[in-house]
């Protein structure tokens, strides 16, 4: 038996949820929409909704508003059917209704991050305790201890089994030998990177090698190496190095692609570094990039590092890839309509109302506070009084007429700062909510990064405390 659903509203919003409902034509349950008689859906809580709701009309589930606020838990136990909260948007409730397929399974992956303290001998014990926690927060799965040129790392053993106890996966990565050997004896997991002059080093301890060519380009002796590797009984992972743009990009990806024909079995990484670091372009692209090469070519491990600040998000960026990668290959797809987190910039549908439906809810208006929206031809800025649209923040002052409420005036500018943004990207606005800007910005464990809430624009946004605009 079809469910029965009771969708709750406001005056603004009940002719355009009716018409997105209607639109759906859903089979697998009836509804009844309610308008509570507010003029804000946005502005719901869950008091609100004890107070004016009598009748359920039958529902066996009731569905309110994405921004109403209150303990849904406590209304769940006063009307003895479920209540949750919808999508922020109205036009998002086909996607709320798995119209758009079922939501992807992003807990899947197959490519483990190796996330790299390049600066490790310059940092305490608690300094690197907490990068490692900062990495790990990101989705590393391996703390890599880079080594310096020149510098010693007279902590090595002791940073090594510090990170160990803390319950950390390590790797020791250094051109010198005797660091290898150290990091090694220390208990490190993987040692980057050998060659195939010091395969010895393998000998000496027990952790895993990540094998790389003996000079630039040389793809034979990095298969000579694994092949020694294997034959004494030794798992090892190969790496026929990722240069940078114009110096031996394309033939350095193609070199993955024959490195994977020769060695059909063997655990394959790739360092990201040359690409993410030495390029003035943002990283997510590059990343969900590469991490679809890694998918396809069955390369199971990537090291990330975060040095200039332009790559600051790059561990996290390419968690989130690794999981779109499998989650779009397992159901042989395209990487689309997975998450829409790499798109820091732009998105994929960043004006959900037109110009023509955002006139309509002006036109509903009956209260002197100023909504904002956005749509193709610009932003919107309307009261009872009429609407502005227009690009330019600064246009809109003269007609607002806020010159004598500071606050106020305040309020707007920073709103229709946002949209302004937001317009110009083709970044969803709502408001009084942060852009949201994707994985590119979330908690950092070291401060590096800040935190942006999700965000996505509504018509019945409207500012909750004292109502004014």
């Amino acid at each position: 038996m079809a469910e029965h659903i009771l969708f709750l509203t406001g005056k603004l919003a009940e002719p355009s949820l009716r018409k997105v409902l209607h639109a759906m034509q859903p089979t697998e349950f009836s509804y009844d929409v309610c308008q509570l008689g507010i003029s804000v859906a946005g502005l719901m809580t869950a008091d609100m909704i004890r107070r004016r709701l009598v009748d359920i009309q039958g529902a066996s589930r009731i569905i309110v508003p994405g921004r109403a606020r209150g303990d849904l838990d406590a209304l769940c136990e006063h009307y003895g059917v479920p209540v949750v909260r919808g999508p922020d948007e109205l036009k998002d409730l086909p996607q709320f209704f798995g119209r758009a397929g079922e939501e992807p399974d992003l807990s899947r992956y197959d490519i483990r991050i190796f996330a790299e303290i390049v600066e490790a001998p310059t940092l305490t014990i608690d300094g690197l305790l907490a990068r490692a926690a900062y990495y790990r927060a990101c989705g590393a799965d391996v703390i890599d201890l880079g080594a310096l040129p020149q510098t010693p790392f007279p902590h090595l053993e002791d940073a090594v089994a510090a990170l160990i106890e803390a319950g950390y996966q390590v790797s020791v990565d250094s051109h010198d030998t005797d660091e290898l050997l150290r990091g090694g004896r220390a208990g490190a997991h993987y040692l980057l990177s050998l060659k195939e002059e010091t395969l010895w080093v393998a000998d000496e301890v027990a952790a895993v090698p990540v094998v790389i060519p003996s000079e630039t380009g040389d793809i034979d002796s990095l298969v000579r190496s694994v092949r020694t590797l294997q034959a004494r009984g030794r798992s090892c992972i190969a790496d026929s190095i990722l240069d940078p743009i114009h110096f031996g990009f394309t033939d350095a990806i193609v070199r993955y692609r024959d490195l994977r024909r020769m060695l059909p079995e063997t655990e394959i990484m790739m360092g990201i570094g040359n690409l993410t670091e030495l390029t003035d372009a943002d990283t997510a692209g590059m990343n969900a990039l590469l991490a679809g090469i890694a998918s396809e070519l069955g390369i199971t491990n990537i090291l990330a590092t975060e040095v200039s600040p332009h790559a600051r998000s790059a561990v996290r960026e390419v968690d989130l890839a690794r999981r779109m990668m499998f989650a779009a290959r397992a159901d042989s797809a395209l990487p689309r309509d997975i998450s829409d987190k790499l798109m820091a910039l732009h998105e994929r549908r960043p004006f959900p109302y037109t110009a023509a439906e955002i006139a309509e809810f002006a036109s509903a208006v009956k209260d002197p506070s100023f909504r904002i929206q956005s749509s193709t031809d610009g932003i919107h800025v309307y009261n009872r009084e009429g609407m502005q649209v227009g690009t330019n923040p600064f246009e809109f002052y003269p007609g607002l007429k806020v010159e004598h409420d500071a606050d106020h005036a305040f309020y707007l500018g920073v709103e229709l700062g946002r949209a302004q943004i937001a317009w110009q990207l083709g970044k969803r606005y709502t408001q009084d909510q942060p852009l949201d800007w994707g994985c590119a910005v979330a908690d950092g464990a070291d401060g590096r990064t800040q935190c942006g809430p999700e965000g996505g624009p509504s018509p019945e946004a409207n500012k909750p405390a004292d109502g004014k605009r």
